[in-house]
């Protein structure tokens, strides 16, 4: 039994977007009928147990797939201040009193420019931080594929979580930076290209997002979203009354009917449809529900404009009225949804219905 129990839940979000990750956290620790205080910084938030027994539970159930707002999702142990003249020892007594083992360490910061800055101080920390913590044991081979967070929030502060295989992201900071393609129309490109990785396994790209298949894509000019679809092979319907970009349409991949994207109707089943229409989100909501219960697509993925406040209200409204008109229609699928990196003000959402 380890001396210091990871009493907190800590979660990386976008800056600006603490409230909405918060009351996410609290969702689920109310489902649970877990009493927990909250704690927030620019970027990051955690709740503690109120009884000071271990957040393990509740951070496996709240698993990281299903959250929203989460970056990153980690069972963290109480937060450390640091001596400048000595950082390590600190981290290396927590980690010694909690007898965690792990596999790797990672140095997070919160994704501002304060963290940012410190670049430096952790590169000159990292290798002997590392030799000790190997030397010490903590840092082994096989330790079930468990990962070390140490989170940087300051010079002198430090958080450190585990987080767990299959209950984690598996990217630094929880941010997916993609290149922008110097050929994309713009570069809402790039949330098309994210929702593919988070949504898709990338061993399935090949079958789910295949040449010769056909897409619509709601709202489409300057055709930022059809370019993807387009790189893939598919051909689309550009659904716009905005004009395409020309080197984009010069492809002959691309039907682009000048129409209104709330009320044209594709004339066959598709594969996929792609919407990132700036709306309000109960009208996107109906036009996409009308497209999944009538079976007009097979996948999809929109985004949801989000109000300034109470946005983690809206979106679960929205995903319950969505799961509701699926339900009642019949209509087996699988929803996610999840605020990206590339987003700003929006979720995106993905739907896959049952064969």
């Amino acid at each position: 039994m380890s001396d210091t129990v990871p009493t907190s839940w800590l979660v990386y979000c976008r800056p600006g977007f603490e409230s909405d990750a918060l009351a996410e956290m609290q969702h689920h620790a109310k489902q649970q009928e877990i009493i927990c205080e909250p704690t927030q910084g620019e970027g990051w938030v955690s709740l503690t147990r109120q009884d000071g027994e271990a957040i393990n539970d509740l951070h496996r159930q709240a698993a990281f797939k299903r959250l929203i707002f989460a970056r990153q999702s980690l069972a963290a142990l109480p937060a450390l201040t640091l001596s400048r003249d000595d950082r390590l020892t600190a981290i290396l007594d927590q980690v010694k009193a909690s007898r965690w083992s792990f596999e790797e360490i990672w140095h997070e910061t919160p994704d501002t420019n304060d963290g940012k800055a410190l670049a430096g101080l952790i590169k000159a920390l990292t290798k002997p931080l590392q030799s000790m913590l190997k030397k010490r044991g903590a840092l082994r081979g096989k330790a079930g594929a468990r990962r070390l967070h140490i989170f940087w929030t300051d010079g002198d502060r430090v958080q450190l979580g585990m987080s767990f295989p299959d209950n984690r992201s598996e990217l630094i900071n929880g941010i997916r930076r993609l290149r922008f393609p110097s050929r994309a129309p713009s570069r809402s490109t790039l949330k098309l290209e994210e929702a593919w990785h988070e949504f898709i396994p990338r061993d399935e790209w090949d079958e789910r997002l295949a040449a010769h298949m056909q897409a619509a894509d709601l709202g489409a000019a300057p055709g930022g979203w059809t370019w993807q679809l387009v790189q893939r092979g598919m051909y689309v319907y550009a659904i716009d009354n905005g004009p395409m970009d020309k080197q984009l349409m010069a492809t002959g991949q691309i039907d682009h009917l000048r129409e209104d994207g709330f009320t044209w109707e594709p004339p066959q089943r598709l594969d996929w449809l792609v919407c990132d229409i700036v709306d309000k989100p109960v009208r996107v909501l109906a036009m996409v529900e009308r497209w999944l219960t009538r079976k007009w697509c097979r996948e999809a993925i929109f985004n949801l404009k989000l109000p300034m406040k109470k946005r983690w209200d809206e979106v679960t409204r929205c995903l319950s009225t969505l799961e509701e008109a699926l339900a009642t229609a019949g209509v087996r699928a699988t929803i996610r949804c999840r605020h990206l990196y590339h987003d700003r003000e929006e979720v995106t959402v993905y739907v896959r219905l049952a064969h």
